[in-house]
């Protein structure tokens, strides 16, 4: 059942939001700085393309600069890939199919905020 609702994941959403996150690692990784944000961004546009049977755990850990690189990361790519979850899970969630796949976007939002505080793990 994973693998049949990541392969219509991949077709409905995954494909297109993992084309939003591969464009914000490669505009972050332009300049050295940001490095560490273009690095998260491919990290999670791996998830984006395959998120069933995987999940997303917070880094305890995270220290006082990973919280300053998430704040500078909403205001750079954040906020444009999170409207971008949440615009695909509503109009995923419009037919009985979709419903998962919406409900798995809207889970995607808070990583595609806080990048650098969080970690994708197998389930």
């Amino acid at each position: 059942m994973r693998t049949l609702l990541n392969v219509i994941w991949l077709v409905l959403s995954g494909l297109w939001m993992a084309i939003g996150y591969v464009l914000a690692g490669i505009i972050c990784c332009v300049l050295i700085i940001t490095i560490p944000f273009g690095l998260a961004s491919f990290r999670i546009a791996n998830y984006a393309l395959w998120p069933f049977g995987r999940t997303i755990e917070t880094r305890r850990e995270a220290g006082v600069a990973s919280v300053i690189g998430d704040v500078v990361w909403i205001v750079v790519a954040g906020w444009w890939l999170a409207i971008g979850h949440i615009v695909s899970g509503i109009a995923l969630c419009v037919t009985v199919i979709g419903i998962p796949l919406g409900i798995a976007n809207f889970k995607m939002v808070p990583v595609s905020l806080v990048p650098l505080g969080s970690r994708i793990v197998s389930t």
